[in-house]
């Protein structure tokens, strides 16, 4: 149906706001507080941080870090968000430096794009979505940002080891890389929500 198709569409449309320079959402599009599934008068004022998962990854700070002291104007970088529904989403964030007229930092405009991932590719049999416990400690893993080496270091594993294992689970979820596989494994109920760090549910592992 007509409505049907201009709700996926702009499920997946690229939001945009607009930062102040200690990144508290100062104003943004609809799209952008429907991405996070609360109004303009519940994000405004909150930092983007707030918006996103934990395990987003550390670097960013370092982008937006950049963006402030004039090192680089624009970035790209994967992450996931949180839906007030207790959901998590990945995408990419695109942050882009908006200078003053001294040259200093006045805004930051974010471009939040979700991944379109299609509602045919999300139901999986749920012996596909069995884990075995080395698999549940991986994911776990991957759901704080945690990297190969760490994760190789915490399990006595090798990096190839790591990486094969988060391999079977890409194809095992139907998901294209790390983000995606912790939005799914959330979509799926497999992780725990409400807590830090998150877990594997018991009833998910073999």
């Amino acid at each position: 149906m007509p409505g049907q198709a201009v709700s996926a569409a702009s499920r997946h449309a690229t939001g945009m706001a607009t930062l102040a320079p200690d990144l508290h959402v100062v104003a943004g599009d609809e799209d952008f507080f429907r991405h996070f599934g609360a109004s303009s008068a519940e994000l405004c004022g909150r930092s983007l941080f707030d918006l996103l998962h934990p395990s987003t990854p550390s670097v960013l700070r370092e982008h937006f870090s950049r963006l402030h002291d004039g090192r680089r104007t624009r970035f790209t970088e994967r992450v996931l968000g949180y839906h007030s529904r207790g959901q998590v989403f990945s995408g990419k964030l695109t942050g882009t430096a908006i200078q003053g007229r001294s040259d200093r930092l006045a805004a930051i405009v974010v471009m939040v794009k979700p991944d379109d991932e299609r509602p045919e590719e999300e139901p999986t049999p749920t012996s596909q979505k069995l884990l075995s416990p080395l698999e549940a400690r991986i994911l776990e893993g991957v759901a704080t940002g945690a990297s190969t080496v760490q994760m190789a270091a915490k399990l006595y594993l090798s990096r190839q080891g790591v990486e094969y294992h988060v391999g079977s689970m890409l194809r095992k979820m139907k998901a294209s890389n790390r983000a995606a596989l912790v939005s799914r494994a959330y979509a799926a109920g497999m992780l725990t929500v409400g807590t830090w760090p998150a877990r594997v549910r018991p009833e998910f592992i073999k």
